[in-house]
């Protein structure tokens, strides 16, 4: 426990224009200071100032939002020696029953850290923040897809009859590059609506798969130059790849293969009661990096013949599927943790 450890804990609530900053004392968790300061470099050297002057022993910084708003005190402290560690958010339990504002949420902040396990240290390293970057990007626009094309499936829907019978059954492709020839009629009023309205959805879910298209190859790329072994998992492709590597970060970040599972949200908790004794997964942890083990699983129960027989010899000691899906999260958890271990250092 880092109580055990340190002496004070800083806890730092962050937010675009201004830092807020609590000093708590170890173990006991005592409010020492709190202050406040600008996101700037500025405003930075003044936080730091405070924890020289208030936390002059054992000291590490608690940061909400170290991959976001926080990202440049992480940056600014790991430059100079300090001791970093990236913390979840306020759960909102806590808030309903201690109120919310910047100062008691850094003050949360220090005290999750004190009460917390040494988990995972921020990201560092600038090939995995273009990497993280370009993974923003094509989720956007996958998601730009994905709401243009529910829109014009449910444009051709209430389209004129002629229209209608034209377009409904074409499968995806075609039904885009269809719609995106349309051109304006001399028709009735709500006819050319319809031709303008679904040739410029259709240019906008073109426009977004080519964008996406493009993210990917270039996710590709990043993918072969920091961890090509992933590649050769199966189910792993490139965007879960690259999604492991953002989560993991580099060496050092994630203590051991259980923090790992920890952090992936796939660290079996206990769930048991009266006669019965059993294990569900955390609801917590990096939700992406989650995703990503799951999209694994479900591909390696469908494809890998290795896999289906582990669930089968599972369900037949008498685990349920979704025990076995677990388990199988779990060991996927260990095995990549492992696998990316052996990678090469990376910057």
């Amino acid at each position: 426990m880092l109580a055990d450890e340190l002496d004070y804990v800083v806890g730092v609530d962050t937010h675009r224009d201004e830092h807020v900053l609590a000093v708590v004392a170890a173990p006991a968790g005592a409010v020492v200071s709190v202050a406040a300061a600008a996101a700037s470099g500025r405003g930075y050297r003044e936080l730091l100032g405070v924890a020289e002057r208030l936390a002059s022993g054992r000291r590490a910084w608690a940061i909400e939002g170290s991959g976001s708003y926080g990202a440049g005190l992480a940056r600014f402290l790991a430059g100079r020696g300090e001791t970093v560690l990236e913390v979840s958010r306020t759960p909102r339990s806590s808030r309903r029953l201690h109120g919310k504002d910047d100062t008691l949420d850094a003050v949360e902040t220090a005290r999750a850290a004190l009460a917390a396990e040494r988990l995972a240290l921020p990201r560092s390293g600038v090939q995995r923040e273009a990497l993280r970057l370009l993974l923003i990007a094509r989720r956007s626009a996958v998601d730009v897809r994905r709401q243009a094309l529910v829109q014009l499936r449910a444009v051709v829907v209430t389209a004129p009859d002629e229209l209608r019978r034209e377009l409904r059954s074409l499968p995806t492709g075609a039904l885009l590059k269809r719609c995106s020839q349309l051109r304006r009629s001399s028709g009735p009023s709500d006819e050319v609506t319809n031709r303008l309205v679904l040739r410029s959805l259709a240019r906008r879910a073109q426009a977004a798969t080519a964008e996406a298209d493009e993210l990917e190859r270039e996710i590709l790329a990043h993918v072969r130059l920091l961890a090509p072994a992933l590649l050769d998992e199966p189910g792993i492709g490139p965007i879960v790849a690259a999604q492991l590597i953002v989560s993991w970060s580099h060496h050092g970040r994630v203590r051991s293969e259980a923090a790992f599972a920890r952090l992936a949200g796939v660290a079996p908790i206990p769930a048991s009661s009266g006669q019965t004794q059993r294990h569900r997964l955390s609801r917590g942890g990096d939700r992406q990096l989650n995703r990503a083990l799951h999209t694994i699983a479900l591909y390696r129960r469908q494809h890998d013949a290795a896999t289906r027989d582990y669930i089968e010899t599972k369900v037949a000691e008498g685990k349920s599927r979704r025990d076995a899906t677990r388990l199988l999260k779990r060991y996927l958890a260990r095995h990549l943790y492992r696998l990316l271990e052996k990678q090469p250092a990376m910057t």
